[in-house]
């Protein structure tokens, strides 16, 4: 009888020291320094400014208000990228729909940013992407759909974003781009997880990662 007890208080003391040890560690996402997308793990924030030179590259596009965006809109911002145009009939519109559950949890956090470049800029004016904007429900003050010059926007999404799968280094802004990636950065600048757009279990779970981010 006494064994049985003991045995008893044994299991109920492990149970409450394992409810009262610390929550596990909070999930680490990788750092992405190559067009490869190798995954390199860096716990520490100082050793990752040293080895991962590879950040997002200065820009000044133009968004659906008329407002300039730069890089300076994203610093020290979680930001996720996607390549859209408003007359596309195929990915974007699931792809803008899966956006708009990250617009539903992050759209009032000022520290998330979504940025939409438009691969079609010489089509997706202001107006356009404004009118687009109110057709799809874009309400959230921190999701900017971009316009601006052909070649800055096609070498911003393949040679920052590494947005095309086959990477596409030998192309120039003649080559059209469309690609459903999206492509999560981190408070400096640095890509910390690609997903695809068209999939709304692989936007959740960039959901849940940036919130890891944002811890």
């Amino acid at each position: 009888m006494y064994r049985i007890v003991s045995l008893a208080s044994s299991l109920l003391l492990c149970a409450l020291l394992i409810s009262c040890s610390p929550q596990e560690k909070a999930k680490a996402l990788p750092y992405y320094n190559t067009p490869d997308f190798t995954p390199q793990f860096i716990s520490d924030g100082d050793e990752a400014a040293q080895k991962i030179e590879h950040v997002i590259s200065p820009f000044s596009l133009t968004n659906q208000h008329g407002q300039t965006v730069t890089e300076q809109t994203i610093a020290g911002k979680v930001h996720v990228a996607n390549f859209i145009f408003t007359s596309c009939g195929s990915i974007c519109p699931v792809m803008m729909q899966h956006m708009k559950l990250v617009q539903e949890k992050f759209g009032d956090n000022p520290d998330v940013v979504i940025l939409s470049y438009s691969v079609t800029p010489w089509i997706d004016t202001v107006s356009r992407l404004n009118d687009y904007a109110e057709a799809n429900e874009i309400v959230s003050p921190n999701w900017h759909l971009l316009t601006g010059n052909k070649s800055e926007i096609y070498t911003l999404a393949r040679t920052s974003y590494f947005a095309e799968e086959d990477l596409g280094f030998t192309k120039d802004s003649t080559e059209f781009l469309h690609t459903e990636h999206v492509l999560l950065i981190d408070q400096s600048k640095r890509i910390r997880g690609i997903y695809n757009g068209t999939l709304q279990l692989e936007i959740e779970q960039m959901m849940e990662d940036i919130g890891t981010l944002l811890k």
